[in-house]
């Protein structure tokens, strides 16, 4: 089929390269046909007859481009208690073990790293709600690359079908049915809302952060990255993390040969050892 826009390899190459250095995710070749079809719509966006240009734009340091150059490769597929043995043993073995090491403080702080529209931090949200005793201090940091998707898990509106597999009682008691404008939506109650923070953050830059944090949930992330990237970035998650204190990965990832830092304890489910 005869393309819109002329790509060449060697666009191929110099835009992947960029998304490398801005993101750190690094696209295979078979990614080519993804990106074309993503970029080109912001060349039909911007009136850019080449790729080329939009190339040179970018490396011009329009900030603004940038930023919907990044919204535009990243993947954010999720769904509400994506992985739901995660969700079981945070009830289960997390929380009450929080429960013990934290009464002192009765603080606990979470990370939802990569948290695209907000169903997983939200997921989290619930779960704590429904697990830990009143007198908690428990809040939610959960960031993405995205700004765009941010918006949405900011705002807390979904479509009813984004809700299957919910049971009947965590519907009712989570979230409102929208009305009028909002028909076929629903809104998360601000219960669930007042516990979480939701930030642009881009893991490969330097991090406003420093913990110490309780659990941290990365999932379905670090796939994109190579190797080497994957080991700074498990180093960095141990370093805002307390002894003793909690990481969740993907159902595809694994620590296996990238940190010597962490204690397997069910698939995909780590303790901070040193």
């Amino acid at each position: 089929m005869e393309r819109e826009f002329r790509f060449t390899r060697q666009d191929f190459d110099l835009l992947r390269e960029l998304v490398n250095e801005e993101t750190g995710i690094s696209l295979s070749d078979h990614k080519q046909e993804m990106l074309y079809s993503r970029l080109s719509r912001r060349l039909r966006v911007l009136k850019i007859d080449s790729f080329t240009s939009y190339y040179n734009l970018l490396r011009a340091g329009n900030t603004e481009e940038l930023i919907h150059f990044v919204n535009a490769v990243t993947t954010n597929l999720t769904a509400f208690f994506r992985e739901p043995y995660h969700f079981e043993y945070l009830a289960k073995n997390v929380l009450p073990d929080l429960r013990i090491k934290n009464l002192a403080t009765r603080r606990i702080r979470i990370w939802s790293a990569g948290c695209a529209s907000g169903e997983e931090a939200y997921s989290i949200a619930m779960v704590v709600k429904e697990t830990m005793p009143q007198g908690w201090d428990v809040k939610i940091l959960a960031t993405d690359l995205d700004s765009n998707v941010l918006q949405k898990a900011d705002k807390g509106i979904y479509e009813e079908d984004r809700l299957n597999g919910l049971s009947p009682e965590r519907l009712r008691r989570w979230f409102k049915k929208g009305v009028g404008s909002y028909a076929g939506r629903v809104i998360v109650v601000p219960e669930l809302k007042e516990m979480i923070l939701f930030k642009q953050l881009n893991l490969m830059d330097s991090w406003p952060i420093h913990g110490p944090f309780d659990l941290i949930f990365c999932r379905n992330v670090v796939i994109y990255f190579n190797k080497e990237t994957q080991k700074v970035l498990f180093s960095r998650f141990a370093d805002v993390l307390g002894a003793d204190r909690y990481l969740f990965i993907g159902h595809s990832e694994n620590l296996f040969q990238l940190s010597q830092r962490f204690r397997l304890l069910q698939r995909t489910m780590y303790i901070r050892t040193c």
